[in-house]
């Protein structure tokens, strides 16, 4: 094996020794512990752990033979585990609608090289925004739906995703509700982002109606979807407290930078592998420097 940096994502029932049993496996292997980040749900007795460790030219096993080997460890202590050798970048599609601040900072952290991924693609059901997908060289579809044409224009969005190999969809301000079959199809694989006063403000106009109440905290949320609306795993949130002086353009402003912020830090953290979905709840392990 080539040397290189191998992230392991565990998840197991908690039980006695189950840390020794795991590094000594690795150690046994001949490979070196980089780092490892473990969490324990003692209300739920659940062990997780985000496991970092590095090959170099004294390992002489195969990509097929570690995964074999831990795959018959696993087992014993019903271990459920994904493995990631960093060594190829997720392909990315990126889908919206008229909102262009989630896109063009997406966009240009990745033309930055802050993102470890391959944007292949912004889709959107309205050309609003394809100059900006233009600007930075990124192939636009655009794929209309209306409520008669919703089933067919989502099997065209599959046809198009699979056929690309996307490993990751960011609804950068999507605004169409996907379907269960859709969402079922890319399980985990599709994160959303959306104002904090849901549930309280649906539909249009949400920071009007903040004001007309007279919010003092504003924020985002972004999310695993799931066949529950804005309730899948949440992944990253952050808030801003406002005072009575914010207008609604003031607090649609801050909102604005909020999700920008949480959006880009849900992606990277999936894209960096940090995550272990445990039911409807994300184990978000904080960077290691990688």
């Amino acid at each position: 094996m080539k040397p290189q940096i191998i992230t392991f994502l565990i998840k197991c029932p908690d039980q006695k020794g189950i840390v020794s049993k795991i590094t000594h496996f690795f150690y046994q292997e001949g490979f070196n512990l980089v780092s490892a980040q473990q969490y324990t749900n003692s209300i739920d007795g659940m062990f997780f752990m985000r496991l970092r460790i590095e090959s170099d030219d004294t390992v002489t096993i195969s990509k097929e033979q570690l995964e074999e080997r831990f795959a018959r460890l696993a087992p014993a202590y019903d271990i459920i585990w994904s493995v990631d050798y960093g060594t190829t970048k997720q392909k990315v599609a990126i889908m919206v609608s008229h909102t262009t601040h989630n896109l063009y900072d997406l966009l240009q952290r990745n033309k930055e090289e802050k993102l470890h991924c391959d944007v292949k693609m912004v889709v959107s059901n309205h050309t609003k925004l394809k100059p900006i997908a233009d600007m930075f060289e990124i192939p636009f579809y655009h794929l209309p739906v209306t409520k008669d044409t919703k089933k067919e224009q989502e099997q065209q969005l599959i046809e198009l995703f699979d056929s690309n190999d996307i490993d990751l969809i960011i609804m950068a301000r999507y605004m169409q509700i996907l379907s269960n079959d859709f969402i079922n199809h890319y399980p985990n694989k599709i994160i959303n982002i959306h104002h904090s006063f849901l549930p309280a403000f649906q539909g249009a106009n949400p920071y009007m109606r903040a004001y007309e109440r007279g919010v003092k905290l504003i924020g985002a949320t972004a999310h695993y979807a799931t066949q529950d609306l804005d309730e899948g795993p949440i992944i990253e949130q952050d808030v801003e407290r406002v005072t009575h002086e914010s207008t609604p353009a003031t607090l649609k402003a801050i909102g604005a930078d909020i999700e920008t912020m949480v959006l880009a830090r849900a992606v990277k953290s999936h894209l960096n592998n940090q995550i272990i979905v445990d039911n409807n709840k994300a184990i978000v392990f904080p960077e290691t420097g990688e």
